[in-house]
C-alpha cells in the first residue's frame, strides 16, 4: 500500500494537520474548507487522506480532533524521535537552537563536528562531541534520525557512518546528491538551489 501513495501526499498531510491545529474551536472540518487554507483542491485532500484510511461524516465533515491525532499517527509523529546532528557551524548551530523541533517531537540529543574550537563547547545543553565519536555514539544510544550539516567535502562520509551505524532516515543541508540504499530514508534541502529558484522567479516575473 505505502508504495501507492504519491510522495508528495506525506508533505500534504502536514499542512492539513497546521491548519486543524488553527482551527480552534471547531469541532468540524470541510474538505472545502482545508481547500480554502492550504490552496489544494477539494478532491486532492479527499483523495490525499483516502490514502491512509476512511475519514470524514456524509454532511459533517473530518472531525478537527479525531484527524489530527491520525495524521499525528500516520506521520508517527504522536511520539518522540531523537536526533543526531552532524556539523555545528553557523547552519549547524541554527538547527540546533531551534525550539520548534521538540514541539513536533525531534529532540536533538547529540551533536558533533570535527572543528577542535567547537568540539568540547556546550550549545543549548548540548556538549558538543568530536566526530571521530559519531558512530559509536549513534549506536549506543539507538538512533535512528539524523541530520547532516557538514561542508560538501567529507559529507558523503558522514552519512557512510550515520547508515553503518543504524539511522534510518537523514535531513540531509550538505550540497551533495549522497548515495544511500533504499532502506535509508534521505531527504537533501539545498538552500542554494532554492534562492535560485526565487532568483528565477523573479527573473521571468520582470520579463
Amino acid at each position: 500500500m505505502i508504495n501507492k501513495i504519491p510522495q508528495a501526499a506525506v508533505p500534504r498531510l502536514s499542512l492539513y494537520y497546521r491548519v486543524l491545529v488553527e482551527s480552534r474551536g471547531k469541532d468540524y472540518v470541510s474538505s472545502d474548507e482545508l481547500s480554502k487554507l492550504t490552496n489544494f483542491t477539494a478532491a486532492q485532500v479527499r483523495r490525499d487522506l483516502t490514502y491512509f484510511g476512511q475519514f470524514g461524516t456524509p454532511g459533517k465533515g473530518y472531525e478537527v480532533e479525531a484527524l489530527k491525532k491520525a495524521i499525528l499517527s500516520i506521520l508517527g509523529t504522536d511520539k518522540n524521535w531523537d536526533v543526531v546532528l552532524a556539523g555545528v557551524g553557523n547552519l549547524g548551530t541554527a538547527l540546533l537552537s531551534y525550539k520548534g523541533f521538540e514541539k513536533q517531537g525531534f529532540k536533538i540529543i547529540c551533536a558533533f563536528d570535527n572543528d577542535l574550537r567547537r568540539v568540547g563547547k556546550t550549545l543549548e545543553g548540548i556538549k558538543i562531541q568530536d566526530i571521530s565519536e559519531l558512530g559509536n555514539t549513534v549506536k549506543e544510544r539507538n538512533i535512528s534520525i539524523g541530520i547532516v550539516a557538514t561542508p560538501g567535502e567529507g559529507a558523503q562520509e558522514v552519512i557512510n557512518i550515520l547508515i553503518k551505524s543504524g539511522v534510518k532516515a537523514i535531513l540531509n543541508f550538505a550540497p551533495i546528491r549522497p548515495q544511500v540504499p533504499p532502506s535509508v530514508g534521505l531527504l537533501n534541502i539545498d538552500l542554494s538551489i532554492e534562492l535560485e529558484r526565487l532568483a528565477y522567479f523573479l527573473t521571468k516575473s520582470k520579463s
